[in-house]
């Protein structure tokens, strides 16, 4: 969601002028956030429309919450609900941080539920709350919205299938969406290659592109070749920003545990992005991709064609940026020597003058340039009450570049005055159709988080080939089809690949005695050993990872590489865990392990096979309203536990009907 501040925003020409202007924490607390899209239903013209009533429904959802609060006992938290982008969004947060106990890992689903229920009891009739990554008809030239707007009117974006009022009002929102546009010179440009199918147009010139209108200087940007043939073309940020995802946050014990955090979970990023894939129509076509990912990082890509690289550097334009501001990480930042130099081995602009004074201020050369890395870009969004503040009471200066730097993790320092700590924020995954999965995707990051720091475990590989992976993740079935650089020998120790325990740092005492099991998830480690031979620190990058496919990166490949589920499981093994608790979290496990292994297909795939298989579908590309409309039924109707899909979620999956959830009340 971001900054959001209550004051005058500065339009971009203002805007740029003043485009320069250790705690710890013992207690592991973490939490989710999920994106919903209100989904308005016709049923007699089988229509399935966006709600744009978000900020009625968020106004009596915290009436709601404040008055559950006042009844609640102290030990109860109610879930906070909040504005997103599109004003059809709504994200739910859970009312305070789960902490590293075992229960509190078991009622992530029970919370998603309530949360769900809760929303959805108050909401019209007919309008229902959906984790759904993409609205397959967004932008069509025919009405998708409730109520109806027309595009003409798009004062911020000036695009050609999306009206001004879907999106959120907040002055925040329209001012990103112009500022944006202002300062890259033209409309953004996102090009997805189309789902090519027996009856597609070839080639595929979209009829649905209004070519001729002539309302906005940047209209004519689509037929003068922003718009490209066989392809899915978006021009607006609302297309990227108006996607759901699932993200978590993780508060670390300290700055060098949230460092190791951030880098062991760089090269998870694209795996579960491609894991989770869920998104493979737009505005109104199958595109032959299946992840939101470009689609957002197009949609808020403000660099100049300077920095592009399309023009010449000009004086106001001091860097080649290689990358939008929303995209893949572009740097490890962890000291340890697990983290050889050879792995930054991308081009990534910084600001110098910044960088300096970090390493004046004693912030050592990784971290400088990580933060001076995120200032090559420009504030979007400055609103003129906050240009003069004092920083040494407020973060909002830093926030305001911190925020709109969107990566697929994002390390979150401390907010000053606060007693909150490190954080790090895993951002790659889409949301899923159902809580179950969702709640599955969040036990398995949060345990492998646990088992990267109690194990040392070192996933290391290139940057480059982390940002490959990023580009594979979205390709059609790539969990099933895809193959990912991965790295092959994980263990830091020689003992690691016998006894993952053994390499923790807290072992088996001397006397050979069983370990003491730890009652709840740690949230401080031991720093690291050195390694134990020297040599492999000389050992060529190059011979430490291999292209594997989901089912080997997740179950294990031959003696030497066991597989990110086996290493979770170990770390299981470090709990003291009732049985009947250890049943539940398998069965999580069990959801990633057959998605991994294609015995359960991912949501993208299940979305393209229902449209293709549908009585109404030409087999020519084309998602009709008839069919958006049966989809999403089918989809309420899959969470509700009414229509089994047996090739997507397991035979015992109990759905929101049977189950509402609940938070202790």
């Amino acid at each position: 969601m971001g900054l959001l501040y209550l004051g005058t925003p500065l339009a971009w020409d203002e805007a740029k002028k003043y485009a320069d202007h250790d705690r710890t924490g013992d207690e592991l607390l973490w939490g989710d956030e999920i994106e919903y899209m209100v989904v308005s239903f016709d049923d007699e013209e089988k229509n399935a429309k966006l709600s744009l009533r978000q900020t009625e429904i968020l106004a009596k959802l915290n009436t709601i919450v404040d008055d559950i609060n006042a009844d609640c006992p102290d030990n109860v938290s109610v879930p906070k609900f909040h504005p997103e982008y599109g004003r059809y969004m709504l994200e739910s947060t859970p009312g305070s941080p789960y902490t590293g106990s075992i229960p509190d890992l078991l009622s992530v689903e029970s919370n998603m539920r309530y949360r769900r229920s809760l929303a959805r009891k108050h909401l019209k009739p007919n309008e229902i709350p959906l984790t759904f990554t993409s609205f397959p008809r967004l932008g069509v030239p025919a009405q998708f919205t409730e109520p109806y707007f027309d595009p003409t009117d798009a004062v911020s974006s000036h695009s050609l299938f999306l009206p001004e009022e879907i999106t959120n009002p907040h002055a925040r929102f329209p001012t990103l969406t112009a500022n944006i546009r202002r300062r890259r010179g033209s409309k953004v440009s996102i090009n997805l290659p189309i789902f090519v199918d027996e009856k597609t147009l070839r080639p595929f010139i979209d009829p649905t592109i209004p070519w001729n209108r002539a309302i906005y200087p940047e209209d004519p940007e689509a037929k003068n070749g922003a718009a490209l043939p066989d392809h899915i073309y978006l021009d607006a940020m609302g297309f990227g920003m108006g996607c759901c995802c699932l993200q978590l946050t993780f508060q670390s014990c300290n700055v060098s545990d949230a460092r190791r955090m951030y880098d062991g979970l760089i090269p998870i990023g694209p795996i579960l992005l491609a894991l989770t894939a869920a998104s493979p129509a737009w505005r109104g076509y199958l595109a032959d991709v299946d992840c939101r990912w470009n689609v957002i990082a197009g949609s808020v890509d403000d660099r100049t064609e300077e920095e592009r690289g399309i023009k010449a550097p000009t004086e106001g334009n001091r860097f080649r940026i290689p990358k939008s501001r929303y995209d893949s990480v572009d740097l490890y930042i962890s000291n340890d020597w697990m983290n050889r130099p050879e792995y930054n081995d991308t081009d990534v602009p910084y600001d110098e003058k910044i960088y300096q004074r970090l390493q004046d201020h004693g912030i050592d050369p990784l971290l400088a340039k990580h933060v001076s890395h995120l200032f090559i870009r420009d504030p979007l969004v400055i609103f003129s009450e906050t240009v003069d503040q004092d920083d040494t009471t407020s973060s909002d200066h830093f926030e305001n570049i911190q925020s709109t730097n969107w990566q697929t993790l994002r390390f979150k320092p401390p907010p000053p005055n606060s007693s909150i700590g490190w954080r790090v924020e895993f951002r790659s995954m889409e949301v899923q159709m159902t809580d179950f999965e969702n709640a599955a995707f969040a036990v398995f990051v949060v345990l492998l988080s646990r088992a990267i720091l109690s194990f040392n475990l070192n996933f290391y590989i290139p940057i480059s080939k982390v940002d490959e992976n990023m580009g594979r993740a979205q390709c059609r079935d790539a969990a099933k089809t895809g193959k990912f650089y991965f790295r092959k020998n994980v263990y830091t120790t020689r003992s690691g690949a016998s006894s993952t325990a053994s390499s923790s740092g807290c072992s088996s005492p001397v006397d050979g005695s069983p370990r003491k099991k730890d009652k709840k998830m740690r949230n401080c480690f031991p720093p690291p050993p050195g390694p134990e031979d020297v040599a492999v620190l000389d050992q060529p990058v190059v011979e430490e990872f291999e292209e594997m496919t989901m089912e080997e990166i997740m179950n294990g490949k031959g003696h030497d590489f066991p597989g990110l589920l086996r290493l979770v499981n170990n770390y299981l093994d470090t709990l003291e865990i009732e049985s009947e608790e250890m049943v539940k979290i398998q069965q999580y496990l069990e959801l990633v392990r057959l998605r991994s292994t294609g015995q359960l297909c991912t949501a993208a795939t299940w979305i393209r096979n229902f449209i293709r298989s549908h009585s109404a579908y030409k087999n020519d590309s084309v998602v009709s309203q008839e069919i958006n409309y049966d989809l999403l039924v089918a989809i309420d109707e899959i969470e509700r536990g009414v229509r089994k899909a047996p090739d997507f979620l397991p035979i015992n999956y109990t759905g929101g009907d049977k189950d509402q959830g609940s938070i202790g009340l």
